[in-house]
């Protein structure tokens, strides 16, 4: 809050039958700085519409006044971090994706073929992990053919004393096999975290190597195996990003303020950046069917009548980045 509309504030609280032309007499303004003033304090929720006298402004209680610039300020400073969050994320994905591309000789790069390749070469890193198996999962059932190939590996890593942790979709809940496969490494000491989405399939091995696939979107084209202490340190700085946003498996999922799921929240951003609903069930790990029944309820909560404009009105309304804390004052236009 500037000078100016503190002192109009301090002004209205003194006198709070003033009027624009009142304000500006006491205070030496004019009529646009005054008018500018009660639009700030409005949007700080510092004034509010008289009940009584329509067209008047009520000044708030000084401290409900100060609960909301503290709460004003909070989720200001809760979308700061979350845009220095996602910035170091985006780097992240870049190194990796740089990693991948980038031509190497072999003792940085190694590139595996196939699936099978593959699968056997995730084996032989769990079975030679000494410290930590780290793993995104960005796909919603796993195959059986997966989950068989990691099992004893798995045990062998956490009986060894291995720090594992898998980061997957929320989605994986509604399948039983990925759903049990994910209880059993919990029970046998694992940690298992779940996100609405995940950017890329990846596996980090004791700081020391990391496995990406060579298209995202392919993942039958096979793989790269990355070398390198810098590269390797990019993708776990996204894996830790990832896994502090993420919920304990089996955890129930908390729904914002607006009501919104995580999920629900990522549907609503593919809707704004405009992808269909092919691409955006595949980026959840959910059937086209259930994304266009969820895509149809959010539309109906907002009023929209596109898929486009439902992500525009949440965009609009800043539910993307960050919770907006509740507040005791709603705020309307400034009275002439």
């Amino acid at each position: 809050m500037d000078a100016t509309s503190e002192s109009v504030y301090l002004t209205v609280l003194a006198e709070p039958d003033s009027t624009v032309a009142d304000l500006g007499l006491r205070l030496d303004l004019n009529e646009d700085d005054v008018r500018a003033a009660l639009d700030c304090l409005q949007r700080l929720s510092l004034l509010r519409p008289s009940r009584e006298s329509p067209g008047a402004l009520c000044p708030v209680s000084p401290e409900i006044a100060l609960e909301a610039l503290v709460k004003h300020q909070e989720a200001e400073l809760v979308r700061q971090q979350n845009q220095i969050a996602e910035s170091r994320a985006a780097i992240a994905v870049l190194a990796a994706e740089y990693a991948i591309t980038r031509h190497a000789s072999g003792d940085v790069l190694e590139r595996l073929a196939d699936i099978d390749a593959v699968r056997e070469r995730s084996v032989q890193l769990a079975r030679d992990a000494r410290h930590e198996f780290l793993s995104l999962m960005p796909i919603g059932a796993q195959s059986a053919e997966s989950m068989t190939a990691s099992r004893s590996a798995d045990r062998q890593m956490l009986e060894r004393g291995v720090d594992v942790r898998a980061l997957c979709l929320d989605t994986i809940d509604r399948d039983p096999a990925t759903s049990g496969y994910a209880r059993r490494l919990t029970r046998l000491g694992a940690r298992v975290r779940t996100v609405p989405v995940l950017p890329i399939r990846m596996i980090i091995v004791d700081r020391e190597v990391a496995m990406v696939p060579v298209d995202s979107e392919h993942t039958a084209l096979g793989a790269v195996l990355v070398r390198g202490a810098g590269m390797v340190v990019a993708m776990r700085t996204l894996f830790d990003l990832l896994w502090e946003r993420g919920r304990d498996f089996g955890a129930p999922r908390a729904r914002d303020r607006h009501g919104l799921t995580g999920q629900e929240r990522e549907l609503l951003r593919f809707l704004y950046e405009g992808h269909t609903d092919e691409v955006v069930a595949r980026k959840l790990g959910i059937s086209t069917r259930t994304c266009r029944r969820i895509t149809a309820d959010l539309m109906n909560r907002l009023g929209a009548r596109s898929r486009f404009q439902a992500g525009a009105q949440a965009a609009e309304r800043g539910w993307f980045h960050y919770p907006v804390p509740e507040t005791d004052v709603c705020v309307d236009a400034p009275s002439s």
